[in-house]
């Protein structure tokens, strides 16, 4: 398959590869674009970028549209698809670029920070600011569905005014794009939300909007990974700590968060003083690395912190669990030399391995650089960092993508984004390095001369929010958690109460004697019933007991979504399900 590249090369790429699935959804949304522009001659054009399913275009339109009208638009751009229009690619100046977009604020405003040549695509009358890469013509463009819309600020800034951002996505067969369709369907109807109230997980009230309750069952799962976190942090020789939730203003102000990040941030006054609450950790951490002097040979130090932190996000942007108001951060800070920084970021990328294995994610790593503007710091100090990251990926021999400017404002950082059982792409995990705040902060260790030197700081993030996290694992279990998480782990049923109840009950004390969290469902409805209750609990192990079972001082049971039974005795349960919750199992029924 041929495409036009950013330098005007007509190349040859793969057609089943990633890059040709991109630079079909970027086409699919210039046609997009083309469609709004014949349908809505008054609307203006912000990006139309291909994304990681697909892509999206954020369009200022005089009225608003609804998800009503996106069936006309499609129609429209299978029109426009049928005629077979070249995508030609154009060099302009920036006076012509200015002329041909001059009804466009939107463009304008792009076109007066490109420097040097502009690069314009045209297909029949519709023009376009893009640098590219573009398929030669609309004709493999046919298989494609508009998803939904959502509201989005203009460049992502709060500042600007709100635009119509309308998501969809391409494939180069029908099949696929069935195919996507369907898992998309799988993911509505293991939307954590409508789960977390299936499964009495957690709640949110109006009068909280953004601030999760976590119910009995959710608390369970929540102290299951925090146990779980606790763990495996012992056994890379972390120190736990707690800091406050509240400090002052002029803590924030040496952090910089005062002024790089203060419309996030919740303030008040307490004796006359401006405080606020934290919306990070690290402040704290660095607090009580001042706290005592350090040698040379106490380097490195690892402080781990689950610590709340709590954030302004906008009410429109709030989502379940997955954008709140507070959370819980996974957070650590490690302070080391500079001869130690390569081996730590390579223990880290080894100890987040160790993690994401356990819920069976995969996942990819992202550099993320220097940001254009609004960052602290000197340039070099920056370019070192990155060079810094760069060889401890190649040297651990992970493969990584750079993600251009979209470092921290106080240093690069690498971010693992998860797959999930469904194919989306959840970005977690974060290492940051920091050379800046030990400099503002005036830390220091004292080397092998006797002599005061800053240590670097790595800011680390694993599973990144809990609450997030969480959501996550709903979804990507589907609310079946393993029998580690599960709220639930077994679930007795008594085929008859009046022969069969007395036997259950001693299971039922036995195996929560054990320290297994255990149901016993002796209510009056048909075992079939009771069965199917327990499936749509998805509770991990179903115990049936009949006339043989407490005959032979036995237990059947039948693991979640599996249909065949095995009976054993008692103590070989206890040691299946010991097993499984020691080795994390996961149930898969294949």
């Amino acid at each position: 398959m041929k495409i036009i590249n950013q330098k005007g090369e007509i190349l040859e790429i793969k057609k089943d590869s990633h890059e040709a699935f991109e630079v079909l959804n970027h086409s699919t949304s210039h046609l997009l674009a083309q469609a709004v522009s014949i349908l809505y001659p008054d609307a203006k054009f912000g990006f139309g970028p291909a994304i990681e399913e697909g892509f999206y275009y954020d369009i200022d339109f005089k009225e608003p549209i609804s998800d009503a009208d996106l069936i006309n638009i499609e129609k429209k751009m299978l029109e426009i698809a049928k005629t077979n229009e070249k995508i030609i690619r154009e060099e302009v100046n920036k006076k012509q670029a200015l002329k041909i977009f001059k009804d466009n604020p939107y463009k304008i405003e792009l076109i007066n920070e490109i420097e040097g040549m502009i690069t314009i695509f045209r297909q029949g009358d519709f023009i376009d600011l893009c640098a590219g890469p573009h398929l030669l013509s609309t004709e493999l463009i046919r298989h494609f569905k508009l998803l939904s819309i959502a509201g989005a600020y203009w460049r992502g800034d709060s500042k600007n005014k709100m635009l119509t951002r309308i998501y969809g996505t391409s494939y180069f067969n029908r099949q696929d794009l069935d195919d996507y369709l369907n898992i998309l369907e799988e993911r509505k109807r293991n939307d954590h939300r409508l789960l977390g109230k299936q499964l009495n997980l957690f709640m949110i009230s109006e009068f909280g909007p953004g601030f999760p309750f976590w119910l009995n069952n959710g608390m369970i799962i929540k102290n299951s990974l925090v146990d779980f976190w606790h763990e495996q942090h012992r056994k890379y020789d972390y120190q736990f700590i707690e800091t406050p939730i509240i400090l002052s203003r002029e803590l924030w102000e040496t952090s910089g968060h005062w002024d790089h990040y203060r419309d996030n941030m919740y303030t008040l006054k307490i004796d006359g003083k401006d405080f606020a609450v934290k919306p990070m950790n690290c402040p704290g951490s660095i607090l009580v690395y001042k706290n005592e002097m350090h040698s040379y040979r106490d380097l490195p130090i690892r402080m781990a912190e689950l610590g709340k932190v709590h954030r302004h996000e906008a009410s429109g942007a709030l989502n379940g669990l997955f954008r709140v108001r507070t959370f819980t951060q996974d957070d650590a800070h490690i302070y080391c030399r500079r001869d130690q920084l390569l081996s730590e970021i390579n223990t880290l990328l080894k100890f987040f391995d160790d993690m994401y294995k356990v819920f069976e994610l995969p996942y990819h790593i992202e550099l993320s650089t220097r940001p254009e503007k609004d960052y602290i710091g000197d340039i070099e100090i920056w370019n070192e960092s990155e060079e810094i990251l760069k060889q401890a990926l190649i040297s651990s021999g992970k493969e990584y993508k750079i993600n251009p400017g979209d470092g921290a404002f106080y240093g690069p950082k690498l971010d693992f984004k998860l797959k999930d059982s469904m194919g989306r792409i959840w970005q977690c995990g974060t290492i940051q390095l920091d050379m800046n705040l030990p400099h503002r902060f005036e830390m220091s260790y004292i080397d092998e001369n006797g002599e005061k030197v800053e240590p670097i700081m790595l800011h680390r993030a694993c599973l990144g929010s809990l609450e997030r996290f969480i959501g996550i694992l709903i979804e990507h279990y589907g609310g079946a958690f393993p029998a580690w998480l599960a709220p639930i782990q077994v679930d007795i049923l008594p085929v008859n109460n009046n022969y069969h109840l007395d036997y259950c009950k001693q299971l039922t004390k036995k195996l929560k004697n054990l320290g297994f969290r255990v149901n016993l469902d002796d209510s009056n409805e048909k075992l079939s019933y009771r069965l199917r209750n327990s499936q749509v609990k998805k509770i991990p192990l179903t115990i049936v007991i009949g006339d043989n079972e407490v005959k032979e001082n036995q237990v059947t049971f039948r693991r979640y979504s599996f249909k065949e039974s095995h009976t054993v005795s008692v103590d070989e349960f206890v040691q299946i399900l010991t097993e499984d919750i020691k080795n994390k199992k996961h149930y898969k029924n294949k």
